[in-house]
C-alpha cells in the first residue's frame, strides 16, 4: 500500500534505526496498561500502548529483522527489534488489531491517552507518582 497525501499516518523506527515503519489510519485507542506482564516488557510502571483495528502498518525497513515473542498459553506478545530491544508495532488478537507501541512513535502525536487500564495489577510503588520532584536532565547535572 502506498502512503499517500489523504491519508492520516505515524511513523516510527526503533532505536538503532534498522527497522522503520509507517501506521496509515486512525488509532482507535491509546492506553497505559499497568498489568505485570506489561510492567515486565517495558521494565517500567506501565506500557504506552496505541491500538488500531482499521489502519495498515507498513514497514519501510528491516521487516525481517522484527522478532516477536508470545508468551506460552497466552495472547499476550511483543515485537521488537533483536539488536536494540525496542518495543516495535505487531499484530494482537488473530491479527484483528495493530498495538503501537508509544515509545518507539517518531511522528508528533496530537492525542493524550484514553485510560490507564490493568489498575488492579499496578505495581505498589507506582502511587502518588505525580508528588515526585521532577529533573530536567538527569540526576547532579546543572
Amino acid at each position: 500500500m502506498a502512503k499517500d497525501d489523504t491519508s492520516q499516518s505515524i511513523d516510527g523506527s526503533c532505536l538503532c534505526g534498522a527497522i522503520t515503519f509507517t501506521l496509515l489510519g486512525d488509532c482507535d485507542g491509546f492506553f497505559l496498561c499497568h498489568c505485570a506482564r506489561c510492567r515486565k516488557d517495558t521494565g517500567s510502571a506501565h506500557a504506552a500502548n496505541l491500538f488500531a483495528t482499521s489502519a495498515a502498518l507498513i514497514w519501510l525497513t528491516g521487516e525481517d529483522r522484527v522478532r516477536t515473542y508470545q508468551l506460552p498459553g497466552t495472547r499476550h506478545q511483543r515485537s521488537f527489534c533483536p539488536t536494540c530491544g525496542s518495543g516495535l508495532p505487531g499484530t494482537q488478537m488473530d491479527g484483528a488489531a495493530v498495538l503501537v507501541p508509544a515509545g518507539c512513535i517518531d511522528t508528533p502525536l496530537d492525542r493524550r491517552p484514553d485510560a490507564h487500564i490493568c489498575c488492579a495489577d499496578r505495581a505498589a510503588w507506582d502511587i502518588d507518582l505525580a508528588s515526585v520532584p521532577e529533573l530536567a536532565g538527569l540526576p547532579g547535572s546543572a
